[in-house]
């Protein structure tokens, strides 16, 4: 009878290990992230909407084209670089500390191209915008009204090889400046703009001394900054966070030709930048 018992309680005891290890494997089986598998091509963008921002985007392979969606916190938007990316993976972290895993595919012609990735709520919109992006429409239609002004500004301007550049106003609004640019073209050939920049340097640079430049980047630029075509003319804007300038020192907008040395630079100083028109 005692040895019946004994065997009976070991038998329990062993179920029980042999539970026990089961629900250790459930668990960790569930902790694993299986990854998701991605088609993507080089012709068309996939989207792929997650619930909170992304923090952090990490692929395997340079061949793989990642990007936020412009002022967008939580769409990420994939191509492929080439048709001959070799299978590789992708892997995101978001806000609330989720991990995601895919394993991405090329793949001429997807079936889908836009994913919504975890908890959707009925009538949520899709996108998360970044804080202070959701004035960027207002800021896009005052910048637009803006290029069709009058010149108000005369004397900065700047030309080289039948290439203008100017400067026809500077407003403010919001702690944002807007700088009304013309760009003309007076020759038979077309002008391809290969970098248009923006920063502060040194008013004078003494020689063998490195002048440091800080970079002003745009908020917008509304406009067409790409083609000058032959004999035409242009307006942009230009909206940048306000900001003045240091004694000695000079605002800059440099305009370099893609594949050609039609090279622009303009000098604004701070007594135009103080002078703003109130918008």
């Amino acid at each position: 009878m005692r040895k019946c018992v004994w065997m009976i309680v070991c038998m329990i005891v062993f179920l029980s290990g042999q539970w026990a290890q089961a629900q250790n494997l459930i668990t960790e089986i569930r902790a694993k992230v299986i990854p998701m598998n991605l088609e993507i091509t080089t012709q068309k963008t996939t989207n792929l909407i997650f619930p909170y921002p992304v923090k952090s985007v990490d692929r395997g392979s340079a061949e793989v084209l990642v990007q936020k969606a412009k002022g967008v916190e939580n769409i990420l938007q994939l191509k492929a670089a080439s048709d001959t990316l070799k299978e590789t993976n992708l892997t995101v972290v978001t806000a609330d500390g989720t991990l995601y895993s895919f394993i991405i595919r090329f793949l001429a012609s997807p079936a889908q191209l836009n994913f919504s990735l975890g908890k959707v709520i009925a009538q949520t919109p899709w996108a998360i915008f970044a804080a202070g992006d959701n004035n960027e429409a207002k800021i896009n239609d005052l910048a637009t009204q803006l290029s069709h002004k009058k010149r108000i500004v005369s004397s900065l301007r700047t030309w080289n090889n039948a290439i203008g550049l100017r400067c026809n106003g500077i407003y403010v609004k919001d702690d944002i400046l807007y700088f009304q640019m013309e760009l003309e073209n007076k020759s038979a050939i077309n002008y391809t703009v290969d970098q248009l920049r923006f920063y502060i340097q040194d008013l004078k640079r003494a020689k063998r001394t490195a002048s440091q430049q800080v970079q002003m980047q745009p908020m917008e630029i509304t406009g067409n900054a790409t083609v000058i075509g032959s004999n035409s003319v242009q307006n942009i804007v230009v909206a940048i966070p306000k900001f003045t300038i240091p004694d000695q020192k000079v605002f800059m907008v440099e305009m370099l030709e893609k594949d050609g040395g039609r090279n622009l630079l303009l000098r604004i100083r701070n007594s135009y930048v103080i002078r703003a028109n109130v918008l």
